[in-house]
């Protein structure tokens, strides 16, 4: 008796779902609709759609999407590369008069590509009330959806906690010899760090330290993070603090260390303004920013909603100017090269 109650309660909602779709009214832009319905209007017509193309730069995100499948029985597109290929790949494209995504995940520089490029549209969704105010650009054309920020991590077998630096300028202390390593293509981490520091000042401190100490270059946050669990880097100074957490779980010696200024950037969701499945593209992004946080964070990324606790609550956070680090780039290459990699030589 009670399963032929759940597929006579199953049948009438798919019923009503399929009826409110076909009731809803042609052309309704629900990247900004905020009428009273919009929810029921919202779903049915992103059931009809049947599908969402998502265009990611995280593979985490695979499991949120797993989650939005397993919820509304809408499949999820996914293709991922790299920050750089995917900006590449949409604006191409788009170019070329192909409408392929619906959503794209990439870090915010390469968003505010996208934006400039006007092949973003703002999307206002009920959810975005729970997002910290610095994940939002002026144009609101692409909204933070995690925080990316780079903090020290030190291997607590190989440091102990007494004789940790309380500033960079104590990274001048001869015991540091041999025990540094940054990120090999953090350029853009290190060129805001020299601008926040004061660039004169901070050019001869970062100098004089690989001068006396050394420093070693590793290719991928995740890679760095694990030499630091392993000890092969006893420190680690631009590591994602998002990668500490799991290893630290599974009782790894690794430890953060948050030497001021701390910085950090977004990874930020958008929705195309010329989106193949619109009404997808919405619930999609609504969940993102809804149960999505959650999910996120559970995985021990840093979620831009507020209401949501994490490891950095209470940290001063200094935020990269996504405009900037787009302009700058060849600049900050030039920085990094002229201060760290030139004087490890």
């Amino acid at each position: 008796m009670n399963k032929l109650l759940v597929k006579i309660s199953t049948a009438v909602l798919l019923a009503g779902a399929w009826q409110m779709a076909m009731a809803a009214p042609t052309g309704l832009d629900f990247a900004t609709y905020t009428g009273a319905d919009r929810n029921e209007l919202l779903l049915a017509a992103a059931q009809k759609e049947g599908e969402v193309s998502v265009y990611q730069a995280y593979p985490a995100l695979s499991v949120v999407e797993a989650a939005f499948t397993k919820k509304y029985g809408i499949k999820v597109k996914s293709w991922r590369a790299d920050s750089e290929t995917i900006l590449q790949r949409v604006v191409t494209e788009a170019r070329g008069g192909r409408n392929e995504v619906d959503i794209v995940q990439n870090n915010a520089p390469e968003q505010e590509g996208l934006h400039r490029e006007k092949l973003l549209q703002e999307v206002k969704s009920p959810f975005l009330a729970d997002i910290i105010p610095e994940a939002f650009p002026s144009h609101r054309e692409w909204v933070g959806l995690t925080q990316d920020v780079w903090i020290a991590a030190y291997n607590s077998d190989k440091i102990k906690k007494e004789d940790l630096p309380k500033t960079y300028d104590d990274l001048l202390d001869p015991k540091w010899k041999g025990k540094l390593a940054v990120e090999a293509n953090d350029y853009g981490w290190f060129s805001n760090l020299v601008t926040t520091m004061g660039d004169q000042k901070a050019r001869k401190l970062f100098a004089d330290i690989v001068k006396t100490n050394g420093m070693s270059f590793r290719k991928g946050h995740s890679l760095l993070a694990a030499l630091v669990a392993s000890g092969e880097v006893p420190m680690g100074l631009s590591v994602y603090s998002w990668s500490v957490l799991p290893l630290q779980k599974k009782g790894a010696p690794i430890q953060p260390l948050y030497l001021q200024p701390v910085l950090g950037q977004f990874s930020a969701l958008a929705m195309i303004k010329k989106a193949p499945h619109p009404a997808a593209a919405v619930l999609f992004y609504d969940f993102l920013f809804g149960e999505g946080q959650q999910i996120l964070a559970d995985l021990y990324f840093i979620p831009a909603s507020k209401k949501i606790p994490h490891a950095l609550n209470g940290v001063k956070i200094k935020y990269v100017d996504p405009g900037q680090a787009l302009d700058n780039q060849a600049k900050d290459y030039k920085t990094y090269n002229e201060v760290l990699l030139n004087n490890a030589k």
